[in-house]
């Protein structure tokens, strides 16, 4: 069989030798990185130093004073000061795979080799072709629609294509149903979609936006009839108006909040009535229950006319139906990603899909059911502050000091003093603590070692 001239160089043994040089000096030295650290006193100077210069050159300080050396061993990351901490928050969601991982690694090389920088809807590589086909059969492996997949290097931009679609489909229709408290991103147009006001403040207005009260698992039937009446509410106020619902189905931001199937299937009904197309904003959520995509953990298959990923996927995407397909020149990017990253994406996702992650009883069920069963316990002895868990799969939250903001922030910071990287999330009196775990490398010794430092810093503070 012929073969390009490309196929011969990667297949080269000098690059294959070269690669396994890589691995053996990676393996060697990650393999020092065994739990965590405090800083080396001998760097500490140089390093606040240098969060000092970062502080002034993107205007504002870092939320944690954390920068990475740039390795790492599984859920533990080397900082530049010397430390080791578990990041069990994964950069918000991204780094699924940990830190160092030697097949991410061995895949970004191949990626990096090749003769671009980046892919572009205008000159993309054959391994744009390969992750494209990886995700479009994925996502349609239970009768799903949603068989036409578009790149982008962000989940807001993601979302941006997917809204887009919709209101090029619709027009006139302009306004959008969307959760109450949802996050969707920080562009400008997201920004109007994102329930909270200080994310858009002083920003023109983009997008009209009707905001639906989230599922309630306290009371099922009650948040059902809530919401439906709440949708047909605003319906019969703006009639013929509405152009898409952007179901968030599992809120990240706002708690590590989930919902349900049937509360899910009884506002899509409305949006089927009434010619709504449903898109499923999975950002945050792609990989994180039992399931790949997150309408197929909740049985949506059949009814999602727009999704969107990110975050875990490496590369974002927006996947669509046939008749939610642009016009030429409604949606394009120069990048799509990098090629390094193009080609991370295809080994995790395909990893995540052979890998035993999904499922009853797959990984990520083990993982959360560990996770759970600690911070029940730790509850239980210190009810006036922890309440929880909450959450699915690779995303738990828990409410410390009944949710009072100040608190929350004090001990996330205390908690990364002491080692593990977590997050807020929600506002205000309702503030939780957040994880979104490394799912590829997490052991459940490694959930009983956060948990024990969990329960310390709980202790230590008033």
């Amino acid at each position: 069989m012929a073969k390009t001239i490309a196929q011969g160089f990667f297949s080269d043994p000098r690059i294959e030798e070269a690669k396994k040089l890589i691995q053996a000096a990676l393996k060697e030295h990650k393999s020092h990185i065994t739990g965590i650290r405090g800083p080396n006193p001998e760097l500490k100077e140089s390093y606040d130093q240098l969060l000092k210069r970062v502080g002034e050159y993107r205007g504002g300080a870092l939320f944690y004073n954390y920068l990475g050396s740039g390795i790492g061993n599984g859920p533990l990351v080397e900082l530049a000061d010397g430390s080791v901490k578990y990041d069990f928050i994964t950069g918000i969601g991204v780094h699924y795979m940990g830190h160092s991982h030697e097949g991410v690694i061995n895949a970004t090389i191949n990626g990096a080799i090749s003769n671009t920088v980046m892919n572009g809807h205008l000159q993309q590589n054959t391994d744009s072709a390969r992750l494209l086909e990886l995700f479009s059969t994925a996502a349609c492996k239970n009768g799903a629609g949603v068989k036409n997949v578009f790149l982008s290097t962000s989940g807001a931009m993601a979302n941006e294509n997917a809204f887009k679609l919709i209101l090029q489909k619709k027009f006139p229709c302009a306004r959008f149903f969307a959760f109450e408290k949802c996050f969707a991103g920080r562009t400008l147009g997201m920004a109007w979609v994102t329930d909270k006001a200080a994310y858009r403040a002083g920003l023109p207005k983009t997008l009209d936006v009707d905001y639906i009260p989230f599922y309630d698992a306290n009371d099922h039937k009650g948040s059902i009839d809530r919401a439906v009446a709440a949708m047909k509410k605003y319906i019969t106020r703006f009639p013929c108006q509405h152009a898409g619902f952007c179901m968030e189905l599992i809120q990240g931001e706002n708690g590590a909040l989930v919902g349900n199937k049937e509360f899910f299937e009884a506002l899509i009904a409305v949006c089927k009535e009434h010619n709504i197309s449903v898109f499923a904003d999975e950002v945050q959520s792609f990989a994180r229950t039992n399931q790949l995509f997150t309408f197929q953990y909740f049985g949506l298959d059949k009814h999602v006319d727009v999704v969107a990923i990110g975050k875990n996927s490496q590369v974002c995407a927006t996947f669509f139906t046939d008749d939610h397909k642009p016009k030429p020149g409604l949606i394009s990017q120069t990048f799509t990603g990098a090629s390094s990253q193009i080609a991370a994406a295809y080994y995790v996702v395909s990893e995540m899909i052979t890998g035993g992650y999904f499922g009853e009883n797959g990984k990520i069920d083990r993982l959360h059911a560990r996770f759970t069963k600690n911070l029940e316990a730790i509850s239980k002895k210190h009810e006036s502050k922890l309440r929880g868990p909450y959450g699915i799969g690779g995303i738990v939250g828990m409410t410390v000091f009944g949710g009072d903001e100040a608190k929350t922030k004090a001990f996330t910071m205390k908690l990364f003093e002491n080692g593990v990287l977590s997050f807020m999330a929600g506002g205000g009196t309702t503030t939780r603590v957040r994880f979104l775990l490394p799912v590829m490398v997490t052991e459940e010794k490694h959930i009983d070692e956060v948990c024990e430092i969990l329960e310390k810093t709980l202790m230590s503070m008033e």
